[in-house]
């Protein structure tokens, strides 16, 4: 009985460690108690497939786009939100150029990609506790309409250190050759709202306005003896593509500015609410563990699970209070209707602000504090980890002075921010009053 004792001890420990040390990698979410592959999602797709199935909904055909614009109507995705990338970064590469680039819509838990001519419309929907959960439904309109879900080959990119090493959402910038190959020996970055204008957007065509500020869109590189030399000149305030790609055959005309900075943002705000669900979940199911072989109480948190749990939480509200923002240097516009349809979605407060309001002067948003506050995988939060984000969230934008890594918040911001999170969100802010 002494040596089983010791065993599931060491086993523990073991495991405890394990984590902890997964922590700076990826996480081992593939077992127990996440297990990624086989658990039963919940995500915006997986509800659509069981409407679907039980016949009380019907995706309607397109003879241009196949399945579409009825699966954007569907997941309540604006056409407004394409972004059209050429970098051949996606698996139907095969069929991605310059001249036919891939589409992208985005929805605040949804992706979607479409190629002209693809197979498959590609899909990655936001599961609170699993992450991102990849499906693809095949274009052939006499087969039965079945998002497939992948098995985890999509992980292969999309579970790494640039998703914060959970199965995540990644958006690239690459220095792509004249047919859209990314030289990647060159480097890439991997861009969100920290990044730099100089960094985003290689592989992808860009409409929209952004003063003398300068991003890697709409040019290739010229020389491959030099391929960090691209003409960001060329590419700079294109409100039209029509001299660059025909678009035509896509839903509309515009690759927009503003979808794009929405997008990199959102991306990986989604990650670290994932990152916030699984290390809360691992940490647990561990002290679980632990409590049943020391015979502890069952609901004892170690010290270990509550520096895990404070240290992704710091994280997240580091994030969805845009700490280290890139700040504008020149007004941006984009040159769809993504603008206004985003900003309609999402709750007003009782003075009509609302966190998806833009400012798109001086940063992204009027009011910087992640409108995927709102979403099902931030309200689906462990209790642990929300209580602590939450508590954060309220010493942060009630402080005096602004503890460390948040001084981009005026006084002004911070008092917006908590009143119309007060407004909205009245069922997490009881306690701020």
């Amino acid at each position: 009985m002494k040596h089983l004792l010791f065993h599931l001890l060491f086993l523990a420990v073991f495991v405890i460690a394990q984590s902890e040390q997964s922590a700076y990698a990826q996480l081992d979410f593939e077992d127990a108690p996440i297990n990624y592959l086989d658990a039963v999602s919940s995500d915006p797709v997986a509800k659509l497939q069981k409407r679907i199935d039980s016949g009380q909904f019907k995706l309607s055909y397109d003879e241009q786009h196949g399945y579409l614009p009825a699966v954007l109507d569907a997941l309540g995705i604006p056409q407004s939100s394409q972004m059209l990338v050429f970098s051949q970064t996606s698996f139907q590469l095969r069929k991605i150029s310059r001249h036919r680039p891939r589409a992208v819509y985005f929805g605040d838990n949804i992706y979607i990609g479409w190629v002209q001519g693809g197979d498959v419309v590609e899909v990655s929907a936001v599961d609170p506790e699993l992450g991102a959960v990849f499906y693809t439904l095949d274009q052939d309109k006499n087969k039965k309409v079945k998002f497939l879900r992948d098995r985890g080959q999509c992980l292969t990119c999309h579970a790494s250190s640039r998703t914060q090493g959970v199965p995540g959402q990644l958006v690239r910038s690459v220095f792509p050759d004249e047919g859209g190959r990314p030289m990647l020996g060159s480097g890439t970055f991997t861009t969100d709202h920290t990044s730099p204008f100089s960094e985003r957007w290689g592989g992808w065509f860009v409409t929209g306005l952004h003063g003398n500020m300068r991003h890697m869109g709409n040019v290739y590189v010229t020389d491959k003896l030099d391929t960090q030399n691209i003409d960001r000149e060329k590419g700079a305030n294109i409100k039209n593509l029509d001299r660059i790609v025909d678009t035509t055959p896509y839903l509309v005309p515009t690759s927009d500015l503003v979808a794009l900075m929405v997008m990199e943002h959102q991306s990986q705000m989604h990650n670290f609410l994932t990152l916030a669900h699984m290390e809360t979940r691992m940490a647990r199911h561990y002290d679980s563990i632990m409590n049943k072989a020391l015979d502890r109480a069952v609901d004892f948190q170690s010290d270990s699970t509550k520096r895990r749990i404070k240290a992704v939480s710091d994280k997240l509200v580091k994030y969805m209070l845009f700490s280290e923002e890139f700040p504008l240097k020149s007004p941006v516009e984009g040159a769809s209707s993504f603008t206004q349809d985003f900003m309609q979605m999402g709750p007003r407060g009782s003075q009509g602000r609302s966190l998806r309001d833009f400012d798109l002067k001086h940063r992204l948003f009027k009011y910087p504090c992640s409108y995927l506050i709102y979403s099902k995988p931030f309200q689906t939060l462990p209790e642990p980890v929300m209580e602590q984000v939450m508590q954060s969230l309220n010493e942060i934008l009630t402080a005096k002075t602004p503890p460390e890594g948040f001084t981009h918040l005026s006084p002004k911001d911070r008092k917006n921010i908590r009143e119309i999170l007060i407004d909205t969100l009245p069922q997490l802010t009881t306690n701020w009053n």
